[in-house]
């Protein structure tokens, strides 16, 4: 039995793990490969469906995805960590990923996925990464793609996500993001004008 943590020093490590966690999230979804990779100890090794491997071989497949410009949107909840020592921990988090880009003949599809990554997480020089990850499926749902394209389709709803480093968030440690007032200033003269969007 390992040395029991302070409360202070395992709440500092719980709120790690998860950050690396988001930090995933953020890289697949924003095709931010520095996040990606800052989510991942060299070495680490990946069992993520098609693909069994170092992660390193996982990265660079989903850098060849980015470059088909896909939609992605994965979601992290029920996230439960246990430490088996004061280095390491067995992470389970339920993810929902929603996923749309083209197959390897061109053709777009769209695919609803659940399940849960099973993480084994390492403590190296006081940072927590992935060492091992294995994806459990428990849902998988084709669907069909929309064909109206994205700007029309979301019409007012501005901005659209985008990939790194043009989507918004990128602005956040800039503190270049507009005033709400500003940003709201056209969609309020549409608005105005009679479009009746009022949809959520």
């Amino acid at each position: 039995m390992y040395k029991v943590k302070t409360k202070v020093t395992e709440l500092l490590d719980r709120e790690a793990i998860r950050d690396c966690l988001y930090r995933y999230c953020r890289g697949i979804d924003r095709a931010d490969e520095a996040a990606l990779r800052s989510s991942y100890w060299p070495g680490a090794h990946d069992n993520h469906g098609a693909y069994c491997g170092l992660a390193e071989g996982f990265i660079q497949f989903a850098l060849g995805v980015f470059k088909t410009g896909p939609r992605n949107i994965h979601q992290l909840t029920n996230i439960l960590i246990e430490f088996t020592s004061p280095v390491e921990a067995g992470v389970e988090s339920y993810f929902t990923a929603l996923q749309r880009g083209p197959d390897n003949d061109g053709e777009v599809r769209q695919v609803l996925l659940c399940g849960r990554y099973c993480d084994l997480f390492q403590k190296r020089e006081g940072e927590w990464r992935i060492a091992k990850r294995t994806v459990v499926y428990d849902w998988l749902e084709e669907q069909i793609p929309p064909v109206v394209p994205e700007a029309e389709r979301f019409g007012l709803r501005q901005p659209i996500g985008a990939p790194h480093p043009d989507d918004l968030v990128y602005a956040l440690g800039k503190r270049r993001i507009p005033s709400h007032h500003n940003a709201c200033i056209g969609s309020q003269v549409e608005t105005r004008s009679g479009s009746g969007d009022e949809n959520l």
